[in-house]
């Protein structure tokens, strides 16, 4: 009789939430049961507390929740026994030094650590400034060295991980296509520029501010979606903007309002750990995509034929005058970007990798 392998993943957010967990592990549990793996997940953060961790306030509630998540952490201890892999994304606790790292490598069997962005050099929404300099940085290296195996979504992560690790996988983010159906294009008289993300990247689309005043001063129509941020403004009110918030039972129907997806990415170290999640989504579903020309976008998008890459403002409006113009540029742009995700950057065609690594931790 085959023994029933069991994975405890501990993640900082709830199941379905956070992208980084959806886009990436969570997407194979499916998978992992049907290869005969148990899989148990227990989130820091509780249902309760995502309600409210990224809106500005609720401190003392905040405070209470942390604690929560502290003693729920301190629990999971005395369970590690029983698993066979302990799946840690990002940390095991947030604040503060690698205590907790270090007592689940102490009584885990095996342990992978997944790792999404650069966030050992320190990240903040906006909401939750109060807590920066709480965050313990130094808990990603302490994983990074003592993890049987790394799982990285880039390459400049997965080069940064082998300064400490060996034994690492670049594994990027990946889309559900059978979820992720190319929308219908449909002729507009406005077209809608769109993004995805969070709360904590929201303030990049500012970064395109001064790009679309320049098309609206050349007497283009459109319209500005914002998705993860129902609290986001432009500085200037003449930009058309609806902003709502991410919802998962409407997430694809939301992305497919948009005609051409925006990616916008500072110049800086922290964007070199991001896969390029937001210009997958698009494409997935036939959005012709720009994206800043810097990090994992370089390797998802061909310029010219499934997307745009763009270094500095002028190739912006140049990218968004062409797409606004061409309606055939559009369809066909997004058709080379479906293709693109379906054979490189798709659950099925990453999920074998998945499955090798915990096949090779449970059976040595």
């Amino acid at each position: 009789m085959v023994k029933q392998r069991k994975i405890l993943f501990l993640s900082p957010y709830p199941v379905d939430k956070a992208p980084s967990q959806r886009l990436k592990y969570e997407q194979y549990f499916s998978e992992m049961k049907k290869k005969g793996y148990t899989v148990q997940v227990s989130p820091f953060v509780t249902e309760a507390f995502w309600d409210i961790i990224y809106q500005k306030g609720y401190i003392f509630q905040k405070v209470f929740y942390t604690i929560i998540g502290y003693l729920n952490r301190f629990k999971d201890l005395f369970r590690l026994q029983k698993y066979d892999v302990v799946y840690v994304h990002l940390w095991v606790t947030p604040f503060g030094f690698p205590i907790f790292e270090w007592a689940v490598r102490k009584l885990s069997k095996k342990i992978i650590y997944d790792i999404d962005d650069m966030v050992f050099l320190g990240h903040s929404s906006d909401a939750n400034r109060f807590f920066e300099g709480l965050k313990g940085k130094n808990k990603m290296i302490y994983m990074m060295k003592h993890a049987d195996h790394v799982i990285t979504c880039t390459p400049t992560l997965d080069d940064f991980v082998r300064q400490y690790n060996s034994k690492t996988t670049d594994i990027s983010s990946t889309i559900d296509t059978e979820r992720y159906r190319p929308k219908r294009h449909q002729s507009k008289e406005t077209i809608t520029l769109g993004w995805s993300g969070s709360h904590s990247t929201s303030k990049y689309v500012k970064l395109l501010e001064p790009i679309l005043l320049q098309l609206l001063e050349k007497g283009y129509s459109f319209n500005v979606l914002v998705i993860g941020d129902s609290n986001f403004k432009f500085n200037n009110p003449k930009i058309k903007l609806t902003a709502v918030p991410w919802s998962l039972e409407t997430e694809v129907k939301d992305l497919k309002k948009i005609d051409i997806g925006l990616y916008p990415l500072p110049d800086e170290p922290w964007v070199l750990g991001k896969s390029g999640l937001k210009a997958l989504q698009y494409m997935a579903l036939g959005i012709p995509t720009i994206a800043t020309k810097i990090g994992a976008n370089t390797r998802i998008i061909e310029n010219g034929v499934n997307g745009f890459l763009a270094s500095n403002d002028e190739e912006w409006v140049k990218a968004l005058e062409r797409l606004i113009q061409d309606e055939d540029l559009r369809n066909r742009i997004g058709k080379e970007a479906t293709r693109t995700v379906e054979n490189h950057f798709s659950i099925h065609s990453t999920s074998p990798t998945y499955i090798s690594i915990l096949d090779e931790l449970t059976m040595e």
